[in-house]
């Protein structure tokens, strides 16, 4: 296959001097379809961030081939950790001596193949270079994103994450620090997004896909259904997929534009309105996006207005760090590394892996986690 080109994203700084408090990891991301390596000091601050995506190897499918993923990392994630390490001004992977203070990887949840391939080789650097392994959850990381963006966040913070595979509302006490609020109880955003632009034939991915389809579209053609608005926290999108394609047999000369626009709307609507009720209701101190979809424009714009509304800071990331990126597990590996310590060379890659949550036992007022301990 031929390579895709390894354009950097958006560093900060590229190679300036970082201070010597400050350690530095690199971030390998592999739970996908996107191969991504990077290096973040401890502090926060990007040195670089390179991404190599595989959406022309899979758009002929309409999706994820894992297999192919998998071949693909193999491909790609040497010359993308290289390009990485050069981006930093760092020395290479062959040279004397560590580069970084540490490796952070994706160990879950993902495709198997594809963690493995990420997995395998940050832990064989770790050991090459003599510097801890640090084994990262992809959700956790996509809640580190933010922090790239804003030092100056005040919690709790509502997050509200939406991709492809999840969908949740979060209570994020600090970092690290998760409650669950409300989540998909079938599709998620990001996976009803792809089977609806399936549908239509507008191709893959379906986010961005809807997205420029909807621009020219009436958003209030078809009023499709926002499942659960008014009751609790919790999602679900499998049914307005559904109602799309009854829509569109029933109209035959419906546009796409409107059926993108009214699907679009739809998602935005029920994710702002429970997002919010969620905010309100904790209460929170701001709002925080998430995950592939919340590089959707409309989601962005409506979010902005709610929060402006409800007087409630929104924290965003820029768009580029809300797809799949190994500045967010190189952020959350350094907190990890901090606050809990290295993981063991022998951490399994976990393609089922859920959110490390804090919980309070029935009956107990003391609060336990699910994060696994090394």
């Amino acid at each position: 296959m031929t390579r895709t080109d390894l354009a950097p994203v958006a560093p900060t700084e590229p190679g300036a001097p970082v201070p010597p408090a400050a350690p530095l990891l690199l971030g390998i991301e592999t739970s996908c379809d996107e191969t991504a390596a990077a290096v973040v000091d401890g502090g926060g601050r990007v040195r670089s961030s390179v991404v190599s995506s595989q959406v022309d190897l899979h758009a002929a499918y309409g999706g994820v081939v894992p297999e192919l993923a998998g071949r693909a990392h193999l491909s790609l994630l040497t010359p993308v950790v290289a390009t990485a390490l050069e981006q930093a001004g760092l020395p290479g992977a062959s040279a004397a001596g560590a580069p970084v203070d540490a490796v952070a990887a994706t160990v879950g949840p993902g495709l198997i193949g594809a963690l493995l391939v990420g997995a395998s080789q940050a832990k064989g650097l770790a050991l090459a270079w003599d510097v801890p392994f640090v084994g990262v959850n992809h959700l956790e990381g996509h809640c580190f994103a933010a922090l790239l963006d804003h030092r100056d966040l005040a919690w709790p913070l509502v997050v509200l994450l939406v991709s492809g595979g999840h969908s949740m509302i979060l209570a994020m006490d600090g970092p690290g620090r998760y409650r669950l609020l409300g989540q998909t109880l079938d599709d998620a955003a990001g996976e009803a997004f792809d089977k609806v632009a399936r549908f239509l034939g507008l191709g893959y991915p379906g986010g961005p896909a809807i997205e420029r389809a909807a621009a020219g579209g009436d958003p209030g053609a078809f009023a499709f259904p926002r499942a659960m608005a008014d009751s609790g926290l919790d999602l679900s999108f499998s049914g307005l997929k559904t109602a799309v394609v009854n829509a569109v047999r029933r109209h035959p000369d419906a546009t796409d534009a409107d059926v993108a626009a009214s699907f679009q709307q739809a998602v935005v609507d029920v994710l702002v309105r429970k997002t919010m009720r969620a905010a309100t209701g904790l209460p929170a101190a701001g709002v925080c996006l998430a995950g592939g979809v919340a590089a959707n424009g409309p989601l962005r714009a409506a979010f902005a207005a709610a929060c402006d509304g409800a007087g409630l800071p929104l924290y965003l990331p820029s768009r580029a760090m809300c797809t799949d990126n190994a500045a967010m597990v190189a952020a959350a590996g350094a907190w990890q590394l901090e606050h809990l310590g290295p993981s063991p060379l022998g951490t399994p890659a976990d393609p089922g892996a859920g959110l490390p949550l804090d919980v309070a036992p029935a009956g107990r007022g003391a609060v336990a986690s699910t994060r696994p301990v090394g």
